[in-house]
């Protein structure tokens, strides 16, 4: 058996105004009348990530959980660096990134 795709969901504690991002970023798919969140495909490591207003994100399309907690990182700094999230809290209580929220929410393996 050969893993294809994991899927994880999680929560980055913050904010995100989804028309700036869609505005800002490359590689981007907002449509709010057909679906609240906005669809983000990542380049380095492939990952498709749906984002939402809340935080709430999922990740699909990577191999391995390391590629997973990679594009987490990828897109927190992302957001990040452009002034896209605005912290309820910090997003990482401990040095595990996001190995914290995958625990919170079990991994799907197709």
């Amino acid at each position: 058996m050969e893993i294809q795709n994991v899927v994880a969901s999680g929560d980055l504690h913050g904010a995100i105004d989804l028309e700036n991002v869609a505005e800002r970023l490359f590689r981007t798919m907002y449509e709010p009348e057909q679906f609240p969140g906005l669809v983000y495909r990542m380049t380095k490591p492939y990952a498709v990530f749906l984002v939402f207003a809340s935080g709430k994100i999922v990740c699909t399309g990577t191999k391995t959980e390391t590629d997973v907690n990679l594009a987490v990182e990828n897109l927190l700094d992302t957001l990040e660096l452009n002034g896209l999230i605005s912290f309820h809290k910090p997003p990482y209580p401990n040095e595990e990134g996001f190995t914290e929220l995958l625990n919170e929410t079990p991994l799907l393996q197709t």
